[in-house]
This record gives structure tokens, sequence and C-alpha cells, in this order.
């Protein structure tokens, strides 16, 4: 079963993240990031045992400011997104593969 979960208001919304940019061992350039994962709502429960932390809209610019170095308040972001905001429905296994870049993955699953 694969679900497309989203905000009810269809808006955009922000992971978040954490990325850096390093060297290896043999001098090379590395840039990496990860998306946060956080315990999962009611909504998102029901398929698996994590998500994504969705950051709020109003806590998108404190997550993305290199200036905020207080680690409690930014951990204090990581919490569930609400699941009253969110609607998911059942897609096709489609969107399991790369291949398949199209919007048609996103269409409600034929049952």
């Amino acid at each position: 079963m694969i679900i497309h979960n989203f905000l009810k208001n269809h808006r955009l919304f922000g992971f978040a993240g954490l990325y850096d940019t390093w060297r290896d061992k043999q001098g090379r350039e590395l840039k990496t990031y990860t998306i946060i994962t956080t315990q999962p709502n009611s909504l998102v429960g029901t398929i698996h045992n994590r998500m994504p932390a969705i950051l709020e809209k109003q806590d998108e610019e404190v997550w993305l400011n290199p200036d905020e170095t207080d680690t409690t308040h930014l951990v204090k972001l990581l919490h569930p997104y609400p699941a009253s905001e969110m609607e998911a429905y059942h897609v096709s296994s489609m969107v399991n593969a790369p291949r398949n870049d199209t919007k048609e993955v996103l269409k409600p699953a034929q049952e």
C-alpha cells in the first residue's frame, strides 16, 4: 500500500534538514545532506514508524538562520506535523520507480 500524504491547504512546506560541505580522505569536496525525521503523527503512523520533520511556516526562517545556534530552541521545532492539517490517499506503485517522473504517479489509485 502506497500513500500520498500532503497538507490540506495544498501549500508547499519545508522539511527540517542538515547539510555540510567537507573533504574526504582523498581531498575531494563532498556536499552531503539529510532530512530529519521524527515520530509520526496519527495519519502517517498508520503506514510508517517515522515521518519527516515538517516545519511550521513561521519556523522555516528560524531553522534556516545560520546565526541560530540555540540547539534547545531548534530541537523544539522537530515534532510531528499535526495530522489534522494533513490528508492522504492511496497511489499507484508507479511512484516507486524514478523512471516514472510524471504527475500521473500522484493520482489516486484505482482500488
